[in-house]
């Protein structure tokens, strides 16, 4: 009985994790430029000087800045964010630029970080069982970022750019996710895989900041360190800005890869020594 008390604060601790952020939303520390001057004083808006309006609008399309306020209009890029492009403009009464615009088709991308964290995790326990684990990894990853691309490119349009890139970009969040998944499996079992599942769904997918952008959300520059927010964040830099800002993320994704790996070769290596064990252990009995 004592047992059903757990299930309030579960519900208490998930219902925090995912309606804290969104529950939240405003800008923290957003990077906005500013061609002028002088810039207003708007909370939580970092603002960054150009010389020109044209240095302003290469920055945005490199994804350095969500937008900026020029003489005589107000730059944004709603494919970085659509929150943080409203919030720029809410009140504006100067013409509207928007440098990179989204298509409507796009409020799905927000809707595809739980569909991949999911595919990873299968991807991961599944390789963790299979006789050729990292093979496994890698061809789970590839058909489901090409599967994915398939849907959310070809199919729907949530994306724009190369498939190829958009498909690299899903393949390699499923794979991160997967190979921490499947490196935790061959640590600690069942137990480790939950873990990393558990972390992956209810930490990193709330803190992901797709639907708004990271710098608008509580937790959010956390969330770039997980894969669910790095690999959101890729997949924007190649559907929509022709890879700019990709480096970061990929080397976020790439880190787990590592780590999963890691755990996977250790694991084996102690599997390995175990029957070195068996025979030295008489040896050391007798001395």
């Amino acid at each position: 009985m004592k047992k059903i008390l757990v299930v309030p604060l579960i519900a208490a601790l998930v219902l925090t994790l995912f309606a804290w952020p969104a529950s939240r939303v405003g800008p923290r520390e957003l990077p906005v430029g500013v061609v002028g001057p002088t810039a207003p004083r708007i909370e939580g808006v970092e603002f960054r000087r150009y010389a020109s309006a044209a240095q302003a609008r290469a920055a945005i399309e490199d994804r350095e800045i969500y937008g900026a306020l020029t003489s005589d209009k107000v730059l944004v890029a709603t494919a970085a964010s659509p929150v943080a492009a409203q919030a720029l403009t809410h009140g504006a009464t100067k013409p509207v630029e928007d440098v990179v615009a989204a298509p409507r088709e796009a409020n799905g991308l927000a809707a595809s970080v739980l569909p991949l964290v999911l595919a990873g995790i299968l991807t991961g326990v599944l390789a963790a069982k299979a006789r050729r684990r990292v093979a496994a990894l890698f061809a789970g990853a590839v058909l489901a970022g090409t599967a994915g691309a398939l849907v959310i490119d070809s199919w729907l349009g949530v994306v724009e750019g190369d498939f190829a890139a958009n498909a690299a970009a899903l393949s390699l969040t499923v794979l991160a996710i997967g190979s921490l998944v499947a490196g935790l499996y061959a640590l600690a079992g069942h137990k480790g895989a939950a873990l990393g599942a558990l972390t992956m769904v209810f930490v990193g997918n709330p803190l992901s900041g797709v639907a708004t952008g990271p710098d608008m959300i509580p937790g959010g520059a956390l969330g770039q360190l997980l894969p669910p927010g790095a690999g959101g964040s890729l997949l924007r830099s190649t559907g929509f800005f022709d890879g700019a800002a990709a480096g970061e993320h990929i080397a976020v994704l790439a880190a787990y890869v590592v780590i999963g790996l890691a755990l996977l070769a250790s694991r084996q290596v102690m599997n390995l020594l175990k029957p070195v064990d068996r025979r030295v252990d008489p040896l050391h009995a007798r001395l």
